[in-house]
C-alpha cells in the first residue's frame, strides 16, 4: 500500500491526492506536524521533512509534488473516470470560492 506523508493546509499535498483520487490508487494518509524541526518520523522514513512524500510498498520514498505526479504517470494508466474526478473537484473548488469569498462591495478601479 501506497503511503502519502502530508497536510491538509499544504496545496501541493491536496494535488497529489486528487491525482491519486483521479487515477483511482487506494493509499494510506500519514499527518505530519507543521513544523518541520517535529517531522522526525518523516525524516526516518524518507530521510527528508519535506512534504508531499510518497512511500511505495518497497520502501522508496519519492520526494515533491512533481517527482510524485512523474512517478503516478509512468506507473498507473489513467482511467476513464478521472476526467470526471477532474470536473467534480473543479466545481467543488468554484462553489467553495463563491461560499467562502463573496464578492467585493465595491468595484475595484485602476
Amino acid at each position: 500500500m501506497l503511503e502519502l506523508w502530508q497536510a491538509e493546509w499544504c496545496p501541493a499535498s491536496r494535488r497529489v491526492r486528487e491525482r491519486l483520487t483521479e487515477l483511482g490508487v487506494d493509499y494510506v494518509i500519514r499527518q505530519v506536524p507543521a513544523e518541520k524541526q517535529r517531522r522526525e518520523a518523516l525524516r526516518e522514513v524518507t530521510g527528508a521533512e519535506t512534504i508531499p512524500a510518497l512511500v511505495l510498498e518497497d520502501g522508496t520514498a519519492v520526494i515533491g509534488e512533481d517527482a510524485i505526479r512523474r512517478l503516478l504517470d509512468e506507473m498507473f494508466a489513467e482511467p476513464a473516470e478521472a476526467a470526471a474526478h477532474r470536473l467534480r473537484a473543479a466545481r467543488a473548488r468554484r462553489r467553495y470560492l463563491e461560499e467562502e469569498c463573496p464578492p467585493c462591495p465595491h468595484p475595484v478601479t485602476p
